[in-house]
C-alpha cells in the first residue's frame, strides 16, 4: 500500500477481486489484501482460493447479508481502535450486487476512513464488448425471479433510452429474453456476456429474438455468469427527425426491387428503428407505390 494515504488510526478497503482470470487481481489489491488484518468475504471458501493463489495469509472473516447486522458493530468498534479491515465479494467490485453497503454506509456516518482498491467488474466489462452504446447506461442488476414480477419491472424499462445492463441466472436466461421480446420488442438489439475473462467466455450480439432461439436450440449455452446487455429505445425526438431519411431510404430500397422485408433488415441494421416498425412502414410504401 505504498504511496497511499495513511490508513491510521484504522480503515475500511474496498477491494475489487477478478471476476474470473486470477491475474486480473492488480498489484495494489494483492498488496492491500496482505497487509490489513482482516478481510470481510462474501464466501470465504471463494475467497480463499484466490488467497491461496496469491500466497496471502491474511485471516477471512464471513460477511453476508444474513449476518451483517451482527458483524457490523463489531467490525466498526475494531476500525475505529485501529484495525485495518478490507471488504471484498466473491467476483469483482463490492456493493455491485453484492452486501456491503450498509457497512460502508454506516463507516461514513462515524467518520472512519474508507479507501476504494478498483478493479474487475462484470457490469462494465459486458459493456465494453457490447458492441452497444456506452455512454450512458442503466445498471438494473437482477430481475425478480417471478415471472410477474419480472414483467412488472420490464415495462418500467419499456422507454428507457439508456442502455441496459442485468444480471441473469443460466436457467432462467430464457423466460427473462422471453419476457424481454414481449415488452421491450423482439428486434431491441442485444448482447449476452458470459463467463467473461473465463476459459469459455463468449460474447454473442443480435436482437432479442435471435438470442431467444439460439438460446433455446442450445447454440447458446446457459451456463456460468451472465450479464444482459440491452439496447435503450429510440428516443421520441430521434425517430421524428429521420423520418424523412427512414423513409427515402426503403423508398429507395424498394424502388430497386428489392422485397419489403429484406429492406426493413437492411434499415434495422443501419439503427433505423425496430424491424417490426420498419417492415409496417415499407409495406405501407410497397402499397402506395401499387
Amino acid at each position: 500500500m505504498n504511496d497511499e494515504p495513511d490508513p491510521s488510526p484504522g480503515a475500511l478497503f474496498v477491494v475489487a477481486t477478478p471476476i474470473g482470470n486470477l491475474s486480473d487481481l492488480s498489484p495494489r489489491a494483492r498488496s492491500t489484501l496482505a497487509e490489513v488484518d482482516t478481510i470481510l468475504a462474501e464466501d470465504t471458501r471463494r475467497t480463499g482460493i484466490l488467497l491461496a493463489h496469491c500466497g496471502i495469509s491474511t485471516p477471512l472473516r464471513s460477511f453476508h447479508d444474513h449476518n451483517e447486522d451482527r458483524e457490523i458493530p463489531r467490525i466498526l468498534s475494531r476500525i475505529a481502535a485501529g484495525e485495518k479491515f478490507a471488504l471484498v465479494s466473491d467476483a469483482g467490485t463490492p456493493l455491485i450486487s453484492d452486501p456491503g453497503y450498509t457497512l460502508l454506509r454506516q463507516a461514513r456516518k462515524s467518520d472512519l476512513r474508507v479507501y476504494c482498491v478498483p478493479g474487475p467488474c462484470a457490469l462494465v466489462a459486458a459493456l465494453s464488448v457490447s458492441g452497444l452504446p456506452v455512454d450512458r447506461f442503466v445498471f438494473a442488476g437482477f430481475l425478480p425471479p417471478r415471472p410477474s414480477l419480472r414483467r412488472r419491472e420490464l415495462r418500467l424499462f419499456a422507454r428507457e433510452t439508456k442502455t441496459m445492463v442485468f444480471y441473469e441466472a443460466p436457467h432462467r436466461l430464457a423466460s427473462a429474453l422471453s419476457d424481454m421480446g414481449e415488452i421491450l420488442g423482439e428486434d431491441r438489439e442485444a448482447a449476452i456476456a458470459r463467463e467473461l475473462t473465463k476459459r469459455f467466455e463468449s460474447v454473442h450480439c443480435a436482437t432479442l429474438g435471435s438470442l431467444l432461439s439460439r438460446v433455446r436450440s442450445e447454440s447458446i449455452v446457459a451456463r456460468g455468469e451472465i450479464v444482459l446487455v440491452v439496447r435503450g429505445a429510440l428516443e421520441s425526438s430521434e425517430q421524428a427527425g429521420d423520418d424523412g431519411a427512414v423513409t427515402s431510404l426503403l423508398s429507395a430500397m424498394l424502388a430497386e426491387g428489392i422485397s419489403v422485408r429484406q429492406a426493413a433488415a437492411v434499415a434495422a441494421r443501419l439503427d433505423k428503428g425496430p424491424r417490426n416498425a420498419l417492415y409496417r412502414q415499407a409495406l405501407s410504401l410497397a402499397k402506395k407505390e401499387e
